[in-house]
């Protein structure tokens, strides 16, 4: 059994410089990942598992499902999965695939390691190759010998490319081209449906989503000093048919001064810290993101209800 682990975690001063320049945002913005401490990590797990967050479950199945006509389509290589969380998903392209090694990449240390640790336990024979990272800014996989002259095999489950606009979409993807040097993608994407369904899977009736999001100010005050007060703000999951997107946001109670890292910023009541975006995209819209990232969709492949998809996607030259 074989795990390695490579540390190019964003250091405090990046997140410190993210706030700085999210709260001068209107609205303001922090990215997704900030959710995913150790906390935010075992607390999304649990959304994952809530009656009304179908999208894990589906997905799971669709690659249960389709696993052997997905591994022959993309053929031998190694592994690379973007945001492995507690790494449910993999396992089906593991059994079907077989690569000698498997690399996930994950801003969460603690779930890079949990993970890795429980799938090398399935997995002896698959070397674990863990980087903790903010894999959407990444400009090349770091040099190691399990990297070298390798083909690489890209996996982005969950629609996690929702996270961000699609100018930004356009962009991720642009590098995670770079970063594959040529090989294939296999991306999830949800897709626009009932919203009062979609408002319910991102404001569960447990209050594990507000709770996620709430975990995020407490990241704030333990890690830059901050002095919010989580229960001054209301967790709120809408759907923006404009955008054909979730925005998910926590809303100040009252009018509040907050201090951080010795800077001070007000809030006025209703004010809204936008947590993270879930845009959704249908099969036409994801052909078209992929076109402008320099990607075309080989194959497709959908639940029943045809409301998640999993593309795969070639280099378009």
């Amino acid at each position: 059994m074989s795990i390695e682990l490579i540390d190019l975690h964003p250091a405090p001063a990046d997140l410190k410089q993210l706030v700085q320049s999210g709260f001068k945002c209107q609205p303001r913005q922090l990215p997704a990942w900030v959710l995913y401490d150790a906390k935010g990590s075992r607390l999304f797990a649990q959304i994952c598992e809530q009656p009304e967050y179908g999208l894990t479950r589906t997905e799971i199945k669709l690659l249960e499902e389709n696993s052997p006509a997905i591994a022959k389509a993309v053929g031998d290589g190694v592994i690379v999965e973007f945001g492995i969380g507690n790494a449910r998903k993999v396992s089906s392209l593991l059994n079907a695939i077989r690569p000698s090694t498997f690399v996930a990449l994950d801003i969460s240390q603690a779930a890079l390691r949990d993970s890795l640790t429980r799938l090398a336990n399935t997995y002896p024979m698959v070397s674990m190759l863990g980087i903790c990272c903010d894999h959407s800014s990444m400009q090349a996989l770091p040099p190691h010998p399990r990297l070298e002259g390798v083909r690489c095999i890209g996996f982005f489950p969950g629609s996690s490319l929702g996270n961000f606009t699609p100018k930004e979409a356009v962009a991720v993807l642009r590098r995670f081209r770079k970063l594959l040097g040529g090989g294939p993608l296999l991306l999830g994407l949800d897709q626009p449906r009932d919203p009062t369904q979609l408002e319910a899977a991102y404001n569960d009736a447990a209050g594990i989503s507000a709770a996620f999001a709430r975990n995020l100010l407490h990241r704030l005050n333990r890690e830059l000093e901050a002095d919010f007060r989580p229960d001054h703000f209301s967790y709120r999951a809408r759907w923006q048919e404009e955008f054909h997107r979730i925005e998910m946001a926590l809303v100040s109670r009252c009018s509040q001064t907050i201090v951080i890292d010795n800077s001070t910023w007000s809030f006025s009541a209703g004010e809204p810290l936008i947590t993270e975006y879930s845009v959704k995209y249908n099969p036409q819209e994801a052909a078209r993101l992929a076109e402008k990232a320099g990607w075309r969709i080989n194959q497709r492949w959908h639940d029943s209800a045809d409301s998640l998809s999993l593309h795969l996607l070639e280099p378009s030259d």
